[in-house]
């Protein structure tokens, strides 16, 4: 399995970047793909996540409106675009891959899925938001 990222960097607030997941190795059909960003000494916070049909996406509360995900179909790189970033928005982003089992909890709009409960990780692209 290979999950590879790119796209980050430095940014100013209020800009835009577009990070990129290329995966390969796995079964397409029964696991789908979330991002995961980890600021320096904090735990991994779920980002984002689709289902391997693309039928649903979810978007942590702190970056829905901001940030969205784009994809042709499962075999080809998806992206996540983001949006209008702030300097808390700095953190490593990770893709990661996980059977289409692994649950979404909503409640009142705000989405969350446990990060911990994907396999397959990239090795990571660095955001900076800064001045």
């Amino acid at each position: 399995v290979q999950l590879v990222e790119s796209g980050g960097g430095l940014v100013q607030p209020g800009g835009s970047l577009r990070l990129s997941c290329a995966a390969s190795g796995f079964t397409f059909s029964s696991h789908g793909m979330s991002w995961v960003r980890q600021a320096p000494e904090k735990a991994p916070v779920w980002v984002s996540r689709f289902y391997s049909d693309g039928s649903n996406t979810y978007y942590a509360d702190a970056v829905k409106g901001r940030y969205t995900i784009t994809r042709d179909n499962a075999k080809k790189p998806h992206y996540l675009q983001l949006n209008s970033l702030k300097p808390n928005d700095t953190a490593v982003y990770f893709c990661a891959a996980g059977d289409d089992r692994i649950s979404t909890i909503c409640s009142g709009g705000v989405c969350y899925t446990d990060p911990a409960l994907y396999r397959y990780w990239g090795q990571g692209t660095q955001v900076t938001v800064s001045s």
